[in-house]
């Protein structure tokens, strides 16, 4: 498979739509901010309303204690439903919203009832709130809808299409690279052809790959680790009638790659990255002067060692450590493990590595959006585990590379740390990163960082 994948060619843009996709992904978001916004608007203006009807017919009118329990219900019950779906699907997403907006009343009332609320609800009131509120819901949803249509024109989503040596219909409006039909019966990937593909992924939110079924086993291993929602076209499905396998451009399809975090779950984990990186920083700023200061003094050379490692979605990227070796012995591919007492190390290093100060400087990497604070360790191209690259160890070992690299992560907390002699060692690490990115949680983030205090200095930090 390293043969398949070691053409500067090896996948050549065919087509593409009409819109960038990175501008396409940032446009979702925008709308996304105007459904939300456009939802609070439309409750809000319901209940002014509701409430100004009730005063002209001399009713009871309802506070807007109300409004301040239905709208988190409200906007708790669609959490999950401002997606590419919503907008594609305007019409329907509509009415599926008035629906939820009915729940949340309902449910606010009922809960009232239980808790013996003192002041009665007026019936009339709040029906004249929840009509004025649904009214505006739709009429808004459809301003919006209507605008997404014509921005998106029916597809939301950024689609790319890999042929690799089939022939098949090309359906319009979407990107189509080609990719060389080569045979091949090897088992490795070489982390430069994943970054190319990488690369041509950039912003793609599905990816489909129609290629011959010799090829589909690679290439459900390539796309497992690219953090892009994947399918293999597979026709033959459709003449045995297999059931609950999807369609694209009228071809079965299956499932090979779930594409990692979804938007909400991404959004949690990032914002309590910047909620921890930003202050560490600022309080960290004086030893990291200091630092600096003594790396610089106590040898030759850069203050920061920059070295290429492999981040989320086969991405390469330059990670950020204060210079531990001196400038000549500075292994760049990471193709020497470090040994305890390693000459190679400076005065300052030794004492830098044995408390972890070495990788603070990771905390700019975190500030840019190349690692968060807890995931799998990104690894050097060159890392060795006994005398095999680590990507020639384990075919499981790009899957990893689906969420982002972090500055901990669940193998560091269980010791699993230091140089890799032995194939186990990067078995045991590898096993704990896939175990942490299928059953991610911001909950287990958290205790994962609290764990990372107790390992702070570690026996195999050298």
């Amino acid at each position: 498979m390293s043969e398949m994948f070691s053409s500067q060619n090896w996948l050549t843009p065919v087509e593409n739509d009409t819109s960038p996709s990175e501008d396409k992904r940032a446009m979702r978001l925008r709308f996304y901010a105007a459904l939300v916004a456009g939802d609070m608007f439309s409750l809000g203006t319901g209940f002014t309303i509701g409430r100004w009807i009730a005063d002209l017919r001399e009713l009871p009118s309802e506070s807007f204690a109300l409004l301040a329990a239905v709208l988190p219900i409200y906007l708790l019950l669609g959490s999950r439903a401002y997606s590419a779906t919503t907008l594609e699907r305007w019409r329907s997403s509509a009415w599926i919203a008035c629906a939820k907006l009915l729940t949340a009343f309902l449910t606010t009332i009922f809960v009232a009832f239980l808790l013996k609320e003192v002041s009665p609800i007026s019936r009339l009131s709040t029906i004249f709130s929840f009509v004025g509120s649904a009214t505006l819901l739709l009429l808004v949803r459809s301003i919006i809808g209507v605008w997404s249509e014509r921005v998106f024109r029916g597809a939301a989503l950024s689609r790319m299409l890999i042929i690799d040596g089939v022939n098949i219909p090309l359906p319009p409006g979407l990107k189509i690279v080609s990719s060389e039909p080569v045979e091949s019966t090897e088992t490795t990937i070489h982390p430069l052809a994943l970054d190319r593909l990488a690369r041509q992924l950039k912003g793609v939110d599905e990816v489909y790959v129609a290629c011959p079924p010799a090829r589909r086993a690679n290439w459900a291993t390539v796309l497992k680790g690219t953090s892009v929602q994947a399918q293999l076209l597979i026709p033959e499905l459709d003449t045995i009638g297999v059931i609950g396998n999807k369609h694209f451009a009228g071809i079965a399809s299956v499932l090979v790659s779930a594409g990692g975090l979804k938007l909400r779950e991404r959004i949690l984990k990032r914002m309590l990255d910047l909620l921890i990186a930003v202050p560490a920083l600022i309080f960290l700023a004086p030893l990291l002067l200091v630092v600096a200061f003594a790396v610089k003094l106590d040898s030759r050379g850069p203050i920061l060692f920059v070295q290429t490692r492999v981040g989320k979605g086969n991405h390469l990227f330059a990670m950020y450590k204060f210079r531990s070796m001196r400038q000549s012995d500075c292994d760049s591919d990471g193709n020497v493990s470090t040994l305890r007492d390693d000459a190679r190390i400076t005065r300052v290093g030794k004492f830098i590595r044995a408390t972890s100060i070495d990788e603070l400087p990771q905390l700019l990497n975190i500030l840019k959006g190349d690692m968060s604070f807890v995931g799998p360790r990104p690894h050097a191209i060159g890392s060795l585990a006994g005398d095999k690259l680590f990507w020639e160890v384990d075919q499981r070992y790009h899957h990893r590379h689906v969420c982002k690299p972090g500055l901990t992560g669940l193998a560091q907390v269980r010791g699993f740390r230091g140089a890799t002699h032995r194939r186990e060692d990067l078995v045991n690490r590898l096993d704990a990163d896939l175990e942490y990115v299928n059953g991610w949680s911001l909950m287990r983030d958290v205790m994962i960082l609290v764990a990372t205090l107790k390992v702070v200095v570690h026996r195999n930090a050298f």
